[in-house]
């Protein structure tokens, strides 16, 4: 047996210096800026010739590393200082968005050339809405031409899906919105999207991102009223815009108001004030029996059986059949019940063999009027489920017509002139 001790392997080995190429390279953006600074200048006012630098550029400079240099630069002709000033110690060039003509057609050269240059190089999209958020919020430092430019410029890029409405969260800072700046950059930016398309591309993209209920903020808060907010743009020429928050304001009350409801009489609690909400919210009457009917609906836990729904429903109608009445008081009212009454049946499967029944209590109840069924039977009536519910109807249909007819005929015999006795 070997009683030597074993000696334990020991770690060996050259030492490497790091390669040059995996040393981290320093963050200097003035010799990129030099030259893409020469290249505009060579180029001048030609933007095919702009855009041709720009794509062969990106294979030789670093566009990743150094984007917020490069749309500085291509907007402002230099690299921009906090605040929106251009830096002092750097090469600029006077070939840039802000010293172009002040008119739609340049602004739309200029959307060209970035979109041209983003659809080349993919990944600068993220870092161009990142350079559009910040020219925002430099508004102040930059003079009213340039404001139009810029605002004209963010309207074609938004229309065209370039970048995202997200990026009008910058015109809410709260500098921008006191001294006026952000409406009034509003105007010219939406003047520009709506001429590229229509309000219903600017309705869908503010959707898309939660802004079609924040416009309001582009105002400071003592002048945050739709009153003030429809007369601003409809006087800058923007009444769509005006009718679009108009609509949004109410849609957001209706909501408000169809949840308090929900909730009251889900608790059980007497409904108070319910016409004063609806002046308050500026609605009509058939938007609100709309809400009431929605809210009636939704306050309850319905049975699963079809065979027991009904008699749950019509009871439960019952006990609304005062509120429903006292806001169809006119006949339009009348109809916009039926027709959501006719869509939650048909929407609700098990509702489906209720309908006849619901709209018979509610006639009972002078919450629906003969004219009004009629009215919905002939000819006012959705697609949804019709077949099945004109069938259901039918019947009292003819009754009602009926009953029509001996009431006419009951009157006309009543008004008769007496003949004068003979003689």
């Amino acid at each position: 047996m070997n009683n030597q001790k074993q000696q334990k392997p020991t770690l060996t080995g050259q030492r490497f210096k790091t390669r040059k190429r995996d040393e981290k390279e320093r963050f200097d953006p003035t010799q990129f800026q030099e030259s893409i600074v020469q290249g505009l200048n060579q180029t001048g006012t030609d933007l095919e010739a702009v855009a041709k630098f720009l794509d062969a550029s990106g294979a030789k400079l670093d566009y990743r590393r150094y984007a917020e240099t490069l749309f500085d630069i291509l907007v402002a002709g230099g690299m921009l200082a906090p605040g929106g000033t251009l830096s002092d110690d750097m090469t600029r060039t006077e070939y840039c968005l802000f010293t172009a003509q002040e008119d739609l057609e340049t602004m739309q050269a200029y959307a060209q050339v970035f979109n041209k240059l983003i659809r080349r190089y993919k990944y600068l999209e993220k870092g161009f809405e990142e350079e559009i958020k910040k020219l925002l919020l430099f508004l102040k430092g930059f003079t009213e031409s340039e404001r139009n430019k810029l605002a004209m410029l963010a309207g074609i890029l938004l229309a065209n899906g370039s970048i995202s409405a997200s990026i009008l969260s910058s015109l809410f800072n709260e500098n921008l919105v006191k001294e006026g700046v952000s409406a009034a950059f509003a105007v010219k930016l939406f003047k520009s999207w709506i001429n590229e398309k229509d309000i219903n591309s600017v309705a869908g993209s503010l959707r898309k991102v939660g802004m079609d209920n924040r416009l309001m903020e582009l105002f400071p808060a003592n002048k945050r009223s739709c009153e003030h907010f429809s007369k601003y743009f409809t006087d800058a020429g923007l009444k769509e815009l005006s009718d679009f928050a108009r609509n949004q304001q109410s849609i957001g009350a209706r909501k408000e108001l169809q949840k308090e409801l929900q909730e009251q009489m889900s608790r059980g609690d007497p409904l108070k004030e319910v016409r004063e909400e609806m002046k308050k919210a500026n609605l009509s009457e058939q938007a609100m029996i709309s809400i009431i009917w929605t809210s009636v609906m939704s306050s309850v836990e319905w049975n699963k059986k079809e065979e027991l729904v009904t008699e749950q429903a019509i009871k439960h109608l019952k006990q609304y059949s005062p509120l429903l009445k006292a806001f169809t008081s006119q006949g339009l009212s009348e109809l916009s019940l039926l027709l959501k009454i006719q869509e939650y049946c048909y929407d609700n499967i098990h509702f489906m063999k209720a309908f006849q029944k619901i709209v018979v209590l509610l006639y009972k109840a002078d919450v629906l009027s003969e004219e009004a069924i009629l009215k919905w039977y002939t000819e006012a009536h959705l697609a949804k489920g019709k077949s099945v519910f004109l069938e259901q109807m039918k019947k009292f249909v003819e009754w009602l017509k009926n009953a029509e007819e001996a009431e006419f005929r009951a009157d006309a015999i009543c008004s008769k002139p007496e003949r004068p006795l003979e003689g």
